[in-house]
């Protein structure tokens, strides 16, 4: 099978053009594509792949060239070349120009000031999913050193794609290199696209891109990011140099809706006003991908029915944000027609009939959440069948997830739920009353469009999308919680939690209930939710916290804390609740409360705790086995 591989890319090589050229290493061995020769994709590999390549092999640079309104986009589908240290600049490394320049007649080229935008080395989990040119060129240089080792070097494919594809639909800001202006009026399209600069090739640094959307008086946006990779991780957004802001109005002055960075798919944003502003700054030193978003302009919701009235089934679908209740038991609550209010199954107090099936639709707007309080839950529950609620009466609640729904929970027999928050302004619940006695009730819910995270204490900060602040000269002592407490928090949310003391002062926080999602250390490769103290905004070093704990206590250094809980959109738990109180430090040893150092040392208890019980209950499981 290896010879057979072999046989096949030495045949493809030799349809492309082998020459000595210009590089870095006059030596180079110099490889060009540019044609696929009819196919969707044209392939390269390193030499001898799938063997291991030979030592000493020296440089091989691989130029693909595209016509001039195209650009270069590589797959590696394999890719193991030798890690000699964590940043790839000595033994064998991959060295990738995406900006190369055509200047004369002669084939493009690098010299040793060329810059590249990243070197590689590592297996196929280390190398990008895809890499893509900034202009019609891209090179790679290939250096293996003197070390024998067994990798085999790399084999992936190529792609010469139109880069008029990724143009922005708005009008362009005139002075400016990525402002732009979206308009709605009837002589334009009521949606289109937007990309970062560059997309899908890797945006520049140091720069700021406003995007202003202004729809009509009846109309609202909608904004989807499909796609958004900036940096990998799961780190706040405000511990990063690249994020997007979204504020629900003409500029950076109205509340802000999202912050966005990390990596996000099908991310959904609707504005509650006519007017949008996007700003997206990039400072960092190794950017991203960037993004590609959709907007549409739709009408308002409380106009939604008018217009669907006057459309029959041919015209243009907005979705379920007009669609109208068919009957008592399938409804849709908007926000601009009522924040809060009660729902109940058919018919409570009394018995639903058998076989009722009823669809719930919340449609809020710009920062709104969902949440739902059960005040009565009665249904019927069957005896003899499995624990779950696929068999039995129950109501499932879903979320919208990367643009989809998706299932958050299923609730069935009789004890009364948690409180359940949205992840955005959507959220849509299912009855399924399949049998129903004389006994059953039923359910009694209240819902409401919140838009403070259901938080009683602190003030509300607009330039974040949640964000609280607690000052000693206001109050002295108090409590915070997670957001929804004591429901289940919301996925795919962040907070910030601010307190500010005297200049002599220190906040003192003790956890009574915590319980967030997560393995510690509590980061993304475990899918991870987590909270984090730090003395500074900007901070990515201190340890996160997460799992279930009897009690944390956590002391500030100084006279700022700031504690940020994130979840991600897989897991759900009940979050935190904690008293805090401001102190001089003259206070500080005169209080009965233990002490406290910020390194996370009073987790190590429950951790303690749990390993010997588990150790425990193993010697019991093996002496009986050993019994027996």
């Amino acid at each position: 099978m290896k010879t057979s591989t072999a046989l096949i890319l030495l045949v493809h090589l030799s349809l492309h053009t082998v020459d000595e050229g210009q590089a870095v290493d006059p030596s180079c061995r110099c490889i060009r594509y540019t044609s696929t020769y009819g196919k969707e994709r044209g392939t390269f590999s390193s030499p001898d792949y799938p063997r291991p390549y030979s030592a000493h092999a020296g440089c091989y640079m691989y130029t693909f060239i595209a016509a001039s309104h195209q650009i270069v986009e590589i797959f590696f589908t394999d890719f193991d070349i030798y890690k000699e240290n964590l940043d790839c600049t000595r033994g064998d490394f991959v060295k990738v120009y995406s900006e190369v320049g055509i200047h004369g007649p002669g084939p493009p080229s690098i010299t040793e000031y060329s810059m590249w935008s990243r070197v590689l080395c590592g297996n196929r989990a280390e190398a990008p999913p895809a890499i893509y040119s900034h202009g019609p060129v891209l090179i790679l240089e290939l250096n293996i050193g003197s070390k024998v080792t067994n990798a085999t070097g790399f084999i992936g494919t190529f792609k010469f794609i139109d880069r008029r594809n990724f143009e922005t639909d708005g009008v362009h800001v005139q002075d400016t290199w990525c402002d732009y202006i979206f308009d709605s009026n009837p002589n334009t399209p009521a949606h289109g696209r937007l990309y970062s600069p560059r997309y899908p090739s890797s945006y520049p640094n140091n720069i700021r891109c406003n995007y202003h959307f202004k729809a009509r008086k009846y109309e609202r946006i909608k904004l989807v990011f499909e796609e958004l990779f900036l940096q990998k991780g799961d780190e706040s957004c405000l511990n990063r140099a690249d994020v997007i802001k979204v504020y629900d109005g003409r500029s950076s002055a109205a509340p802000v809706l999202s912050i966005l960075c990390n990596e996000v798919v099908g991310y959904e944003i609707m504005s509650s006003g006519p007017e949008l502003f996007v700003q997206f700054t990039a400072n960092s030193n190794v950017p991203g991908q960037g993004f590609k978003a959709r907007y549409q302009f739709q009408m308002d919701n409380a106009n939604a029915d008018t217009l669907k009235a006057s459309t029959d089934d041919s015209g243009s679908s907005f979705g379920p944000a007009v669609s109208a209740a068919t009957s008592s038991c399938h409804q849709i609550f908007r926000s601009d027609k009522s924040k809060n209010g009660t729902i109940t199954s058919p018919k409570y107090p009394l018995s639903y009939l058998p076989k009722t099936h009823c669809h719930y639709d919340f449609l809020g707007r710009g920062r709104e959440r969902v949440r739902l309080v059960f005040e009565d839950f009665n249904l019927q529950k069957m005896t003899g069948y499995r624990m779950d609620c696929d068999s039995t009466d129950s109501i499932d609640i879903f979320l919208y997830v990367e643009g989809r729904l998706e299932k958050m929970v299923s609730l069935c027999r009789n004890e009364l739920p948690k409180p359940i928050m949205s992840n955005g302004p959507k959220l849509s619940m299912v009855f399924r009353g399949l049998h129903s006695s004389g006994n059953s009730r039923g359910f009694k819910i209240s819902y409401a469009f919140v838009t403070d995270y259901a938080l009683k204490s602190g003030k509300q900060l607009l330039e974040y999308p949640c964000a609280f602040v607690f000052n000693s000269s206001e109050k002295g002592r108090g409590a915070i919680s997670s957001p929804n407490y004591p429901g289940i928090y919301p996925r795919d949310t962040e907070c910030n939690y601010f307190f500010y003391g005297n200049q002599d002062e220190r906040v003192r926080l003790h956890f009574t209930h915590f319980d967030i999602e997560g393995v510690i250390p509590c980061k993304a490769v475990s899918a991870s939710d987590y909270i984090q103290f730090s003395s500074q905004m900007v901070d990515v070093e201190s340890p996160r916290y997460c799992g279930q704990l009897n009690e944390l206590h956590f002391t500030s250094k100084n006279n700022f804390l700031k504690l940020t809980f994130k979840s991600n959109d897989r897991l759900d738990a009940t979050g935190f609740r904690a008293d805090y109180i401001f102190l001089r430090d003259s206070e500080m040893h005169s209080m009965t409360m233990p002490e406290f150092a910020d390194n996370g040392a009073s987790l190590l208890i429950p951790i303690l705790v749990w390993q010997t019980t588990f150790i425990i209950k193993l010697f019991d499981i093996v002496e009986n086995m050993v019994t027996q």
